[in-house]
């Protein structure tokens, strides 16, 4: 899959910029704070209807504006496809793949495959399990429609739950309504957490490998309280009486989390800052790969200042893994250094464009 045309008015601080891409290699060149990664999330926007950064819609239009619109252009199975993302404020968004808008913009997650890294993927290790559930999540959603169904449905459900713990109803028929539906989509997200967790260990293990240049053995484990077999009903009815005193749901997939491990430690206990950040970076290859390999499609792939603070030698190893076009196919690049950009190029051999960027203008070199 292949971005070519890319317009944005009034998001972030973009005013207005149109730029045509290179169907290898395009880098975004800047000082921190002009612009850059907010093109990525323009990119990233398109395909899952909201932006990396966690913003709400109406915080996305540029300060002083009243509507902002993104429109790509996009190679997709030899087929060209347009899709346009627009919001004026106080109204709801609208989203549309060739003229045609969404009935439910959940219908549009995976058809537009992408992965960002960043430096915020730090938090994957040092964060919350929210965080590494929105990461597994996100993955499995883009590759199969019906998790993301049952995502919805399940947590439409928990809503209800804690509204009945909130509220203190001892109807225990209403519990049973509601904790029937759970149970039925619990099961599904869960057995698809397990089934991704196993598929994507030895594809990490071997991006990690490649990254980091030894031996050492990372892994993933899914972490949950709905184990094989388990009725998920009996495990709500059997813990609501604690729910009662705190007021949620403590049990279920939306508790769940992985755990990240180096040579059967926890990450983030004793690995070292760079030993952290190629965990990282292999973990988003391997997410990369795991969509390349269910959908057909070449994900785009968004790498938002990923070479800062990493030592030359393990940059060309990543670069290596990157450059291999079969197997990789779009690619955006932003970085602050001109010299460090051209060096990353330099070992590419491949084809790129590059765009200046300052106060949201992008200028191509």
């Amino acid at each position: 899959m292949q971005l070519n045309k890319l317009t944005v008015n009034n998001f972030k601080n973009i005013t207005e910029a149109s730029l045509e891409f290179s169907p290898s290699i395009n880098c975004l060149l800047g000082n921190n704070g002009m612009g850059k990664s907010n093109m990525l999330d323009a990119i990233y926007y398109l395909s899952f209807a909201r932006s990396f950064s966690g913003l709400a819609d109406a915080r996305l239009v540029t300060r002083g504006s009243d509507f902002m619109m993104l429109k790509g252009e996009y190679t997709r199975r030899n087929t060209i496809e347009e899709l346009t993302a627009g919001l004026v404020v106080g109204k709801r968004k609208s989203f549309r793949r060739g003229g045609k808008e969404y009935q439910r913009l959940s219908d549009h997650i995976g058809i537009f495959p992408a992965v960002l890294i960043s430096p915020a993927d730090a938090d994957l290790i040092t964060g919350t399990g929210e965080e590494r559930r929105r990461l597994v999540d996100m993955v499995i959603s883009q590759s199969d429609p019906r998790y993301l169904d049952h995502l919805i449905k399940y947590g439409r459900s928990l809503q209800q739950r804690n509204r009945l713990l909130h509220n203190r109803v001892v109807d225990h028929n209403l519990y049973m309504a509601v904790e029937t539906a759970m149970a039925i989509s619990a099961h599904y997200i869960v057995d698809c957490r397990r089934r991704w967790t196993i598929e994507l260990t030895p594809l990490l293990t071997k991006l990690y490998s490649d990254i980091a240049g030894n031996s050492e053995a990372p892994a993933i484990s899914y972490r949950t309280h709905l184990e094989p077999g388990m009725d998920f009903e009996a495990l709500l009815d059997s813990a609501r009486r604690h729910d009662e005193i705190v007021g949620y749901t403590s049990v279920g997939p939306h508790r769940d989390d992985l755990e990240l491990s180096l040579n059967d430690l926890p990450v983030r206990r004793t690995a070292s800052q760079g030993q952290c950040k190629s965990f990282t970076i292999a973990l988003r290859l391997a997410q990369y790969d795991f969509l390349h390999r269910a959908s057909g499609l070449a994900p785009l792939l968004l790498l938002d200042d990923i070479f800062d603070k990493l030592d030359a030698i393990r940059v060309e190893r990543i670069v290596s893994i990157v450059r291999d076009n079969e197997r990789f196919g779009q690619i955006f690049i932003t970085d602050t250094n001109r010299d460090h950009l051209d060096s990353i190029m330099r070992m590419t051999g491949a084809q790129y464009s590059m765009w200046n960027v300052a106060y949201g203008q992008f200028d191509e070199l």
